[in-house]
Order: structure tokens, then sequence, then C-alpha cells
């Protein structure tokens, strides 16, 4: 039991290690929480501070889903234990304890997290992501529309109802954070 509680709070806390925010002090740009859409991730970065600076948040951004995630499934044999640790990771992104629980959205978390969990699950969240983005032009609805799908997916690949739930979870919250930008969609006016 002190070894998944341990293993949590780790995830938690790597999770609330903001890419964006670090890397505008290392890289020079300015704070993300205070440009552009105000959201610490890769979108935010990319139209602030450009592709490299974007890339390397999105690398990071995924690193901290994934890390967790793979101890979990080397550490222990347990669907749940991994899905758990992957809300934590996801949990840290969207309410980081170092910067006053305001993270971002969560979706290269997320995404990671569920790769590192099931990458067929995985794969085929990306394949959403992608079509829909390619499709419409809008990272915020393919992001909508991929985690919409999330619980199915990995219930098809892990048939059990505590560990879809924590996915769900994960996807609802996710969902919950791009309220503002459901409305600009609703009104059209999303960019």
């Amino acid at each position: 039991m002190i070894e998944i509680f341990a293993l949590l709070v780790f995830a938690y806390l790597l999770g609330s290690i903001s890419s964006a925010i670090v890397l505008s002090k290392l890289m020079g740009f300015k704070d993300p929480r205070s440009e552009g859409s105000k959201n610490p991730g890769a979108t935010n970065v990319l139209r602030i501070a450009g592709k490299k600076a974007a890339f390397f948040t999105l690398v990071g951004d995924c690193l901290k889903g994934l890390i967790p995630v793979l101890i979990a499934g080397a550490l222990f044999d347990a669907p749940l234990i991994g899905a758990l640790t992957a809300f934590a990771a996801f949990s840290g992104h969207c309410f980081p304890i170092f910067f006053e629980f305001r993270g971002g959205k969560g979706v290269a978390t997320a995404i990671a997290a569920t790769v590192g969990f099931d990458w067929l699950a995985g794969a085929v969240l990306i394949a959403i992501w992608l079509l829909f983005a390619r499709a419409f032009k809008i990272s915020s609805l393919a992001a909508i529309i991929s985690f919409c799908a999330l619980p199915l997916l990995i219930y098809w690949r892990v048939p059990d109802l505590g560990v879809s739930a924590v996915f769900a979870a994960i996807s609802a919250i996710l969902i919950w954070r791009h309220r503002d930008n459901i409305q600009r969609l609703l009104s059209g006016t999303e960019g």
C-alpha cells in the first residue's frame, strides 16, 4: 500500500512540473499564463514562442504522463493502479501544486499516459485526435471529440468498469477544462 501511495504522489508531483512555465524561464519567453490564451500548454507556447519552444513543451508534458504510468506497469500487475497513476499525473498537470493549482488542459499528458497504459488504445486516441485536427483545423475540437471516445477505447482494451471510470474521469475533467473553447465553438469564434 505504501508503494502505491508513493507512486501516486510521485505521479502527481511530476505532473505538477509545468513544462511551459519552466521553459519560459529557461528559454526567455513570456510566461504563457499571461499571454495568448493564458494556458500553460504546447498550443499556447506555439502561439507566443514558436515551434521549438512548443515542441519542448509538448515533449515535457508527454513525458510526465508517460513515465509514471510505465513505472506503474513495471511494478504492479494491476490495471487499476496504472489508471490511477495516469489520473494522478494528469491531475498534477491540470492542478499543479507548484503553480497555485493553475495548470494546463492536460491533453498531451493524458494522451501520453494513455499510451503508457495501453499502447493500442493510445494509438487509436492519437489517430482520432489527428483525424479531427486535420479535418477541422481546431485543436480544442479534436481534443474534445477524441477524449469522448477514451473511456470506450479503454474498456475495449481492458474490460474493467473501475479502470474505465478512472479514464472517464480524466475525459470529464479535460472536457470541463475546455469549457471556454466549447463556448467559442458554439458561437463560431474558436480559432
